[in-house]
């Protein structure tokens, strides 16, 4: 029997390959998620039996046929419901679970599927002759920047202060459990081999019964944990990514950037890969973010740090393998420098000091190859090799990065001196990359703590009139941990690389003493806050989260940096101060648009507070993979950044629910990472002169701030009144969504609610976290927090002034930031659902609260879906991305049974039955919806 991916013809399947727009285009999509739907159901009829697939089935097709009723879209099947009810009341509780199992492993393969498309239109720009430029590439960035008037050397220039830094993030409601993220690159591996032109036909078959096995060992793998994942987990979960795909997209990303300057900038100088300037880095908060996670202790930041160095250290040594087994010059064939003959001898001098002459006398002529083995003893490692390797080396270990890396680059000038360019080039410049980029140490691990539980710590112990630094003979539990964490961070500078711990971020920071608090503390437990040349010591990061903070943020900031205490800590850090913006809590204290708007406005006037204080400033942005928390298309934001207000240095925060979107393979990877430096360039390298493009510019003119303006405070009292200061839309929140669920689902290590000791203790909108918040809409199909407000303040604006629609129309073409409002809210009015919500609702006890609330919710959802329309002059929703509307109704018709399910089981569980077997339910159908939507909050 042909295979399901078994063409009409080769040629055929090459024009799909190579066309660009149309049907045609989206053919090998379109085979893909209909061959692997049937896959599944050949395992579903397998594995589960028929009866659950043609539940399956019955569910699905209920589903398509609302969804495609012109008359009532949002009417819900009588059947669908009975059918949802009916499973979800059984007394066997394994259907519905099984139900829910297979609507969520439908999502996974459709994501993949996805997932490889992405790979294969990239593939087919690059073998497109038309001279083409994917959007958001760097060279197509250089060619605007070009044609827009730049010099190649004002580009490069530019290029070399860009930096972007990806902080991967736990996230309390990441799903995947790490066995099932194996089993995805499985199946996405044997996807892109089923892309190959041509395949035989026996190969095909084969390749297509591997992955019914794949898909098969998915299904009998427990996708819902038994446990709650530890700390440890989420560490090594993530450290995952950099096997998987990171080590080996750096080398790959660097040379796509050279040939981007080969391509677009001819005159450029064209040099190697190790001297291109360093454009990214890495950081964590795993291990390290303490704030509401009682299980994050000195111990698990110890483990932290040691994981990461442990496979770093590993991945070295392959790669220093991979040279020694390459680089086998003979002396008698080529010569070496004299400043790596010089190294060497220090080397063999310790050697023989100790001993240890075998390695000497092993190769004399093969001098390259004596100079890496001393390297990778440096590293822990030796060579795999005929000698055999001293116990215990007599070689130091490389305490520093500079170290290694000055070792790396007499090596690559010794070969650049000895007719081997070509060696050098392919071999070692990528290594020297890895070695600039990750240290000693792989990434920056941050250390963050709430500023009220420093404030409670600094109160209590300055009741204590110390001696010498004698620390009272009691404390409570709270302070004990805040100083253990400090006297943590002591000890483990000294035994790893002290760049690893610069930073500590202050979450909820509302004063400059919130720093000061962690200065003081940090010098208590014994840590030293000052930058040096061998330690940069540990900078307090303020993190604004509220609206209120960030109003207040400038002010703070120059309070902070005017202050004569904390001018010598300046100065000791090259003058250059982090600031974290955060976008989750803004949002949700503020909405949509004050939120988005704030953020603009303190990193503006941060930056100007900045320059008057002769501070270089660095903004670290708190985004969410949500709408409703900063999340959307990455070059977009980037690029929406203010005028002036930028240096090029940026950290964000990329949350653990879509580090497999954008990290699970190489090419996805490079992809992102290039994405960020490109709209870094485009947001600091910005044309101007009256010929200039304002949406090139980001010019905001002065009656477009007013406008904003007025939006935003609008919009502001609109969602205070209705939302945060309504107690009964948070009776709503907690009645008509899953968020109460969310704690059964063992999804992650840390809470959902702080539970720290100075904390809010009265049950209330105070005390929940925002990503919870985001969580339950998000999973109810409401998706309160990416809209409510908007459609009100747009409104109001256009009702009010006279050609007000036009000139939000003329933002929406010329302002990046009004751009990047309009369509984030439109991407997630495209993802709700009030059919749905209406579903949820009915989980209300309150019948009147019901009714007021979801009326609120609904009209708010329903105007702002016209708004947006009527300012990007669209029909219908996402009309102008195609690519993801058609993923977005794709996915609907199955996430609707899920949502049924879910409804129903939530339903059972409130009317008393709390059984693991209902947990797991609900849990397996929180698991579909989240990969349906692409989003868990």
């Amino acid at each position: 029997m042909p295979s399901h991916w078994t063409p009409t013809s080769w040629p055929q399947r090459l024009a799909e390959l190579q066309a660009s727009t149309g049907e045609l285009k989206q053919a090998p999509l379109r085979r893909d998620v209909r061959s692997l739907g049937a896959l599944l159901g050949e395992v579903l009829r397998e594995q589960a039996g028929p009866a659950i697939y043609q539940a399956v089935e019955s569910l699905r097709t209920s589903a398509i046929a609302r969804r495609e009723d012109d008359e009532e879209p949002e009417a819900l099947s009588a059947q669908a419901l009975a059918s949802a009810r009916h499973f979800a009341n059984a007394a066997d509780l394994t259907t519905p679970y099984q139900l829910a199992r297979a609507f969520s492993f439908y999502f996974e393969l459709i994501n993949l599927a996805e997932t490889n498309h992405r790979k294969r239109r990239r593939l087919a720009l690059a073998l497109s002759s038309t001279g083409g430029v994917q959007r958001g590439s760097l060279r197509g960035t250089f060619r605007a920047l070009r044609e827009a008037g730049y010099t190649s050397g004002q580009i490069l220039e530019q290029l070399s202060e860009v930096c972007v830094s990806a902080v991967f993030t736990a996230h309390p409601t990441e799903v995947a459990r790490r066995s099932v993220m194996f089993k995805r690159r499985r199946i996405s591996d044997l996807l892109e081999q089923l892309d190959r032109i041509p395949v035989s036909e026996p190969e095909l078959e084969a390749l297509e019964q591997d992955l019914i096995a794949e898909i098969t060992s998915l299904w009998q793998t427990d996708d819902v944990r038994i446990a709650r994942p530890t700390v440890r987990d989420e560490i090594r979960m993530a450290l995952d990514y950099y096997e998987s795909s990171l080590f080996d997209t750096l080398p790959v990303l660097y040379a796509e950037v050279a040939q981007a300057i080969r391509s677009e900038l001819p005159d450029a100088p064209h040099s190697g890969l190790a001297d291109l300037p360093q454009l990214v880095s890495f950081g964590s908060w795993i291990g390290g973010d303490r704030d509401g996670n009682p299980f994050v202790t000195g111990e698990t930041t110890a483990q932290a740090l040691t994981m990461a160095r442990d496979l770093l250290l590993t991945h070295y040594r392959r790669r220093l393998q991979n040279l020694f087994d390459q680089l086998a010059s003979s002396t008698q064939q080529a010569a070496v420098s004299p400043e790596l003959l010089a190294a060497l001898k220090l080397y063999t001098d310790q050697l023989r000091a100790a001993g240890q002459n075998s390695l000497v006398e092993r190769f004399p002529l093969e001098i390259v190859r004596l100079f890496l083995a001393c390297v990778m003893m440096r590293l822990g490692g030796t060579p795999h090799s005929t000698v055999e390797m001293p116990s215990d080396p007599a070689l130091a270990p490389y305490t520093r990065a500079a170290e290694l890396l000055a070792d790396l680059t007499v090596l690559r000038e010794s070969l650049n001196q000895n007719h081997g360019h070509r060696l050098a080039t392919l071999l070692v410049d990528p290594l020297i990359l890895e070695v600039r980029t990750y240290g000693l140490h792989l990434h920056a691990l941050d250390l963050r703590q709430h500023a009220r539980v420093h404030a409670s710590a600094v109160a209590e112990l300055s009741a204590w009139k110390e001696t010498e630094f004698q620390l009272p003979p009691a404390l409570t539990p709270q302070t004990e941990e805040v100083i253990s964490t400090f006297r943590a961070i002591a000890a483990l500078k000294q035994r790893f690389p002290a760049e690893a711990l610069p930073r500590y971020v202050i979450s909820g920071a509302t004063s400059a003493e919130d720093a000061l608090h962690v200065l003081w503390l940090a010098r208590l437990g014994g840590v030293t806050v000052e930058g040096s040349a061998n330690d940069p010591g540990l900078q307090p990061v303020p993190l604004f989260e509220s609206i209120d903070d960030l109003r207040n943020a400038p002010a703070i900031c120059r309070q902070l940096w005017s202050s004569p205490v904390y001018q010598p800590l300046l100065e000791s850090w090259g003058r250059t101060q982090e600031v974290m913006l955060g976008y989750s809590d803004s949002n949700k204290d503020g909405g949509m648009i004050t939120s988005t708007w704030e953020i603009y406005k303190a990193h503006r006037a941060l930056h100007d507070v900045a320059r008057e204080c002769d501070v270089t400033l660095r903004l670290f942005h708190g985004r969410g993979g949500t709408v409703g928390r900063g999340g959307g298309p990455t070059h977009r934001s980037i690029y929406a950044q203010p005028m002036a207000s930028f240096s090029g240095q940026l950290r964000l925060t990329e949350q653990g629910e879509v580090l497999n979107w954008k990290y699970s393979d190489v090419v996805l990877a490079e992809r992102n990472l290039e994405l960020m430096i490109a709209a870094s360039l485009d947001a600091l390298a910005r044309p101007t002169g009256p010929d200039a493009p304002s949406h090139l510019t980001g010019v905001l003119l002065p009656e477009w701030e007013r406008i904003l303006d007025q939006l935003s405070d609008t919009s502001y009292a609109f969602y205070r009144k209705h939302i945060i200061d309504n107690p009964e839309t948070f009776t709503y929140f907690e009645q008509a969504t899953p968020v109460a669920e969310l704690e059964h689902a063992r999804i992650g290590s840390r809470p959902a609610k702080r539970t720290d000791a100075s904390s809010a203790r009265q049950r209330g909108m105070e005390d929940l976290r925002a990503i919870p918040w985001v969580f339950g809409w998000m999973q109810s199909r409401h998706l309160v927090p990416a809209y409510f407000g908007v459609g009100h303040a747009i409104d109001a604006y256009i009702a009010a002034t006279p050609d007000g629609l036009a000139q939000l129309q003329a933002m929406f073409r010329s302002f990046p930031l009004f751009i990047d409002i309009v369509r984030n809210v439109e991407m997630a009015l495209a993802k709700a659902d009030f059919g749905i919500a209406r579903l949820y609702a009915s989980l209300v006890e309150d019948e009147a609260l019901r009714d007021r609330v979801f009326a609120t919710l609904e009209s708010e959802f329903e105007l702002t879906r016209r708004t947006i329309l009527a300012i990007t002059g669209q029909a219908s929703l996402l009309e102008s991305n195609p690519v993801l509307e058609h993923s977005v109704r794709l996915r609907n018709p199955y996430v609707d049974p899920m949502s049924l399910l879910q409804v129903e089981l939530i339903r059972r569980k409130r009317a008393g039955d709390d059984s693991p077997d209902l947990n797991r339910a609900i849990t397996a159908t929180i698991n579909g919806i989240s990969a349906g939507l692409r989003n868990t909050g």
